[in-house]
């Protein structure tokens, strides 16, 4: 299965505040599916769940809350309901109903990714899932994909930071080249070793300060790669031993 970036799932009635969302949450680095009505988020959630819900209240009502009651009764995926109701009555009766979070609208986009990320922190944390690690010269942080080498920001390509990823979610162990390309290129390609192997020069010559010599990207005889972070320690949801 290949390894993708945190997928968001929105159900809103609103094909402008859909598109909207769509291609937010995109360029913000999220996969997006949206959907018009919750006829079809129990078959999603149980067969391909996504890292997080954003479901419209308003426009479902009722059957919000009754979704959000059978997503509770089967999973603990993070729900974000989005409500433009003023007396708080819809947002409090889906927050008793297992909601993580409830974001009025109109909302800024600013404060809505927040929202999102520190959510999906919180899940993280909950799975004990690393999101962050630290050395004495490098800071990396997936959720909110910064990355820092000595001190200067880092920008990666999308499959640089799939392959710097897996390597931290590794926690130090040593991924085997086939995990690597199975995970971020897919079934298909596992044999295609020349793509891993320029995406890991172009790491190291991004994050090394010695990329012939490098400290943290660290080969594996005859296995592949793992991350290194020497002097530091790997950090979970909550941010436990992760940068300041």
């Amino acid at each position: 299965m290949r390894d993708t970036d945190p997928h968001i799932l929105v159900v809103d009635d609103d094909p402008g505040i859909r598109l909207h969302l769509s291609r937010s949450l995109a360029a913000a680095g999220y996969a997006v599916t949206v959907a018009a009505d919750g006829g079809s988020v129990l078959r999603t959630v149980v067969q391909a769940p996504p890292s997080l819900l954003l479901l419209d209240l308003d426009a479902l009502n009722a059957e919000s809350l009754a979704l959000i009651d059978a997503i509770r009764r089967l999973s603990v995926l993070p729900v974000i309901g989005l409500s433009a109701t003023t007396d708080g009555e819809l947002a409090a009766q889906a927050l008793e109903r297992g909601a993580d979070d409830v974001v009025r609208k109109p909302f800024a986009l600013r404060e809505l990714l927040a929202r999102i990320r520190n959510t999906l922190r919180r899940a993280a944390a909950g799975r004990g899932e690393v999101i962050a690690v630290h050395s004495a010269d490098l800071e990396i942080d997936l959720l909110d994909r910064v990355i820092r080498a000595q001190g200067r920001l880092v920008r990666l390509s999308r499959i640089e930071f799939a392959v710097l990823r897996r390597l931290v979610q590794a926690d130090g162990a040593a991924l085997s080249h086939r995990q690597l390309l199975e995970a971020v290129w897919g079934t298909e390609r596992v044999d295609r070793l020349s793509y891993l192997r320029v995406a890991i020069r172009a790491l190291r010559r991004k994050i090394e300060s010695n990329p012939q010599r490098p400290r943290h990207i660290l080969t594996e005889p005859g296995i592949g790669y793992r991350l290194e972070m020497p002097l530091g320690k790997a950090g979970t949801g909550d941010r436990k031993g992760t940068m300041p």
